[in-house]
């Protein structure tokens, strides 16, 4: 692992892995705790809605015919499930040593080896 990849990290990822010379348990208290509330959800926030624009709002810059009427937008439920999601990173299935999963994360890591050393080549 480069440097590079290590500087590119969330600071989530690095508070999560990062050592200190006091007990171990408290980091590990402190992970478990920030990991427990980005998975509960305040009661307050499931009726936020999933759109960035609420009904019938115009939609500038859709509409590039000439004639039409403009474009609205519409009610979150008239959309698919499936427009929710689609900006989630993909998830392969644990499936073992030569694996799709595994052929990916190669693939990632070999993809940024060769970005380091080009961004290295030209410094």
């Amino acid at each position: 692992m480069s440097f590079l990849h290590v500087a590119r990290r969330s600071p989530r990822v690095l508070v999560a892995t990062s050592r200190s010379f006091s007990s171990t348990s408290r980091v590990a208290s402190e992970a478990k705790a920030a990991a427990d509330a980005a998975v509960k959800k305040p009661a307050s926030q499931a009726s936020i809605p999933k759109s960035s624009c609420p009904q019938d709002t115009v939609m500038k810059g859709l509409n590039y015919l000439k004639g039409q009427p403009q474009v609205l937008a519409l009610a979150d439920d008239q959309y698919p499930e499936w427009l929710w999601t689609i900006l989630s990173p993909k998830e392969y299935p644990d499936d073992g040593p030569g694996g799709k999963a595994d052929r990916v994360r190669r693939k990632r890591e070999r993809q940024q080896a060769i970005k380091d050393k080009n961004f290295m080549s030209t410094q």
